[in-house]
């Protein structure tokens, strides 16, 4: 056998059935000859008892120096242990980041969280990580893809953040999938950005200034009581928004003063009643056909959206600035200042860790400082 080269593959007979000219030189190196014309460079080897070829490119595209150089480097690798023709058919098989969100959607995302966490986990792949990512293989996404992600959505550091909890979440099940190989979480060593936490209270002027606009608009009639109602309540209770649009009536025991919510961002939960709340929720008229406490204008529905609500309300007060959920905040910090410990507020709040809790903790030292005034004060007074 002769040594491939461009005059002996060019000049090769064309013949009815497609075969192999073998070269002289590299054992398992050879070209394909069909019947159609075309000449393709391959090499055969064998793994175990099985004989395995891999083509390496078509002549034209590749010269026989060329083949002849990937020749040896893929024969190399079947001699170093590897099978060059399995590795190739895992390439073409491996899945994208895409595919893979698709599975973690169906078998974690629809099954495992919150529906609300569950929007925004579909928001968030949608919006940010399957345009940067959804065609990179799953196995070949390295920490550098990852930070460079994370870096490139630097200017809004807590999306960031959440972005890359959800790509770890999704490569750790990939390797539970033995998709990737265990520890190899691209997501590892990648530091968080700063989150600099807004937090917004409610001070008493403002708080009594919220409640007039509210008593205003009731007596007006304009405005739906139903939404007045869930402003009052989330005042009143500390609640998260849902936990008051979701609340239906079954939930409320007022005999006991309490609010028995079979699920909640944190799970199951008693919420505590002051006797205010209680008042309020007493107040409410019960919609025979609707179990909802905030009854929306759809038969049998809740309230489906209070921020166009709230927005008329707080610029009518003068609280532009005010999100709906500072005023879960301002429930908190009228509680410390009331001299309430943070387990409490925990526990009045349905905190389950205790550093969530512990970002009121500055809050303590507020009446402490006040009532360290009023004895210096005294102490000065007497000095004369």
């Amino acid at each position: 056998m002769a040594k491939l080269s461009k005059r002996l593959v060019e000049s090769a007979d064309v013949r009815a059935t497609e075969y192999m000219i073998w070269d002289g030189d590299i054992a398992g190196f050879g070209i394909r000859i069909l019947p159609s014309g075309r000449r393709s460079y391959l090499i055969q080897y064998r793994v175990g008892t099985r004989s395995r070829r891999v083509t390496l490119g078509a002549h034209g595209i590749l010269t026989p120096e060329q083949a002849r150089n990937l020749a040896v480097q893929a024969l190399a690798a079947v001699r170093a242990g590897n099978d060059p023709a399995e590795d190739r058919k895992h390439r073409r098989e491996a899945i994208t980041v895409r595919e893979l969100s698709e599975r973690f959607d169906r078998e974690h995302i629809s099954v495992r969280v919150k529906e609300s966490t569950a929007k925004e986990y579909r928001r968030n792949l949608q919006r940010f990580i399957l345009p940067a990512l959804g065609r990179l293989r799953v196995e070949e996404v390295t920490r550098a893809d990852i930070a460079k992600f994370h870096h490139d959505l630097r200017h809004i550091p807590y999306q960031a953040n959440r972005n890359i909890e959800i790509i770890s979440k999704m490569f750790s099940l990939a390797e539970m999938w033995g998709l990737r190989p265990d520890g190899s979480n691209p997501r590892r060593h990648i530091r968080k950005y700063v989150e600099h936490k807004r937090e917004r209270f409610l001070g008493g002027a403002e708080l009594q200034r919220l409640g007039e606009v509210l008593g205003e608009m009731g007596a007006e009639r304009v405005e739906s009581a139903s939404a007045i109602a869930a402003v009052r309540l989330l005042v009143l209770t500390g609640c998260r928004l849902n936990e008051i649009m979701k609340l239906r009536w079954e939930y409320v025991d007022l005999p006991a003063g309490m609010l028995r919510l079979p699920d909640s961002k944190t799970g199951a939960k008693a919420v505590h009643l002051g006797q205010a709340a209680v008042d309020a929720l007493a107040a409410l008229s019960r919609d025979p056909f609707n179990p909802h406490v905030i009854p929306g204008t759809l038969p049998g529905k809740p309230l489906s959206d209070l921020q166009p609500f709230w927005r008329r309300v707080r610029a009518r007060a003068g609280l532009k600035d005010v999100r709906i959920h500072d005023l879960r905040h301002t429930y908190a910090s009228i509680a410390v200042a009331a001299g309430q410990s943070l387990p409490m507020i925990g526990k009045l709040l349905g905190h389950t860790q205790v550093q969530t809790t512990a970002r009121y903790a500055h809050l303590a030292g507020d009446p402490v400082q006040a009532a360290a005034n009023d004895v210096s004060s005294a102490i000065a007074a007497s000095f004369g």
